[in-house]
């Protein structure tokens, strides 16, 4: 119930206030969403609703084929939803998915590259800076040095000059995240961004995404290693058979993660 001046009263149904409070807040916002590829008769995700606020970190879990990737590609537009509305930063990605993608830095799965690609490194992480400032506009000096720092952010800098190609896969994983920091996006999208890395790398990258988090960028991470989810995370989502079956904080939602209902393969969620 809400009070106004001069005794007038509005009733609302339980819940309406704080979910006006969050959409206000909301970076992204996916209502009843639905996404079909192109030449299947089912949904790859099913009618799902989710808000991510300004500043949140947020994973993603769920088995083989839950719908996690493509969650991520609905969001930043390069899949179109087939159903429902896809809002971020108040935009629709259908509608505006290149403008959203200018501030999003995503981070895809198992990003392979061919030996014989002539791009190096360096060419790699710069294209973050032409999704920031536009392909016509030449990079400046400031540009070149924001892309040298984040490469020594993740250690790959004395590999700027390497074919991406002669890199290994989490070589070249970590040239992948260095293109999505160089943006300086409001959000991260990451696909499960420490699968190829070695052990030294498996502490370094986590440490570098908590220091990003606490400079307010927004973090949605899909990963299948819940042993090394952020202390900083206070949501996880569960993911199966296209739906969102869990939304709850880190030790509820891991409790359904771990169940037999998604861990058991044969068993689907109609």
């Amino acid at each position: 119930m809400l009070q106004f001046q001069n005794s007038v009263t509005l009733c609302l149904p339980i819940g309406t206030v704080e979910r006006i409070l969050m959409r206000r807040k909301s970076i992204i916002r996916l209502e009843n969403v639905s996404t079909t590829y192109e030449g299947e008769r089912r949904p790859a995700i099913k009618k799902v609703n989710l808000i991510l606020s300004e500043n949140e970190l947020l994973y993603v879990v769920g088995p083989n084929a839950a719908g996690k990737t493509t969650l991520l590609e609905t969001i930043n537009g390069l899949l179109q939803s087939s159903g429902g509305h896809v809002f971020v930063f108040g935009l629709d990605v259908r509608r505006h998915g290149r403008k959203v993608r200018r501030e999003l830095g995503y981070v895809p799965q198992d990003f392979m590259v061919n030996p014989g690609e002539p791009y190096t490194a360096l060419d790699i992480v710069m294209m973050g800076r032409y999704g920031k400032i536009g392909i016509l506009h030449k990079p400046d000096k400031e540009d070149f040095e924001k892309a040298m720092e984040a490469m020594k952010h993740l250690g790959i800098d004395e590999l700027a000059d390497r074919s991406v190609g002669k890199l290994s896969g989490g070589q070249q994983q970590k040239v992948m995240i260095a293109r999505a920091l160089v943006k300086d996006p409001k959000v991260l999208l990451l696909d499960e961004p420490f699968s190829n890395l070695d052990p030294d790398s498996r502490e370094r990258i986590p440490k570098l995404i908590a220091r990003i988090h606490g400079k307010g960028v927004a973090i949605i991470i899909v990963t299948h290693d819940v042993s090394r989810i952020l202390k900083q995370c206070r949501r996880v989502v569960v993911m199966k058979d296209g739906r969102i079956v869990a939304d709850d904080n880190p030790e509820r939602a891991l409790t359904v993660f771990e169940s037999p209902l998604i861990s058991h393969p044969t068993e689907a969620i109609p």
